[in-house]
């Protein structure tokens, strides 16, 4: 009973982590030793973020989400670094409303999966000489959206 209404009946849905882990992980710094040379400036770090996301075979209230996070810091024509990691989750969920199942997936998935995923970045940073990087939160709301929006943008031109 909701509001005091027998009719309108509140339902709990679950939500749970299964499992985390690297699926794919590389580090290169192609100018080390030079690379390594005391610097007066940072240089940025370029970030490309992507979400995927899928259900999985023969279970069918588990979804596999994957963070493809690709970086590289560089300053005028020397590349002090790039990465590729690919870090992934599996989460099980339970009487989700349909409606709000995709936004679940691909927006609290990788806002509960990037904090991990970028201390497994800035440790390989730090092994590989540098030091460590500030990569900021990522707002997955944002790059939701933005991503609906380039779907609809593609329909529309198909």
């Amino acid at each position: 009973m909701a509001n005091g209404n027998p009719s309108q009946e509140v339902r709990l849905f679950q939500f749970n982590v299964l499992t985390q882990y690297i699926k794919d992980l590389s580090f290169e710094s192609p100018n080390a030793p030079r690379s390594l040379e005391p610097q007066t400036e940072r240089p940025q770090i370029k970030l490309q973020i992507n979400v995927a996301a899928g259900g999985i075979q023969g279970q069918e209230n588990d979804y596999e989400v994957m963070l493809n996070i690709q970086g590289r810091a560089e300053k005028a024509d020397l590349l002090f670094f790039r990465f590729a990691l690919v870090y992934g989750g599996v989460f099980r969920m339970l009487d989700v409303p349909k409606e709000n199942l995709h936004p679940l997936i691909m927006i609290e998935c990788p806002r509960i999966l990037f904090p991990f995923a970028r201390e497994i970045i800035s440790s390989c940073v730090r092994g590989g000489g540098f030091p460590q990087p500030a990569l900021d939160p990522v707002d997955f709301v944002a790059l939701y959206q933005r991503n609906l929006q380039m779907q609809a943008a593609s329909t529309r031109q198909a």
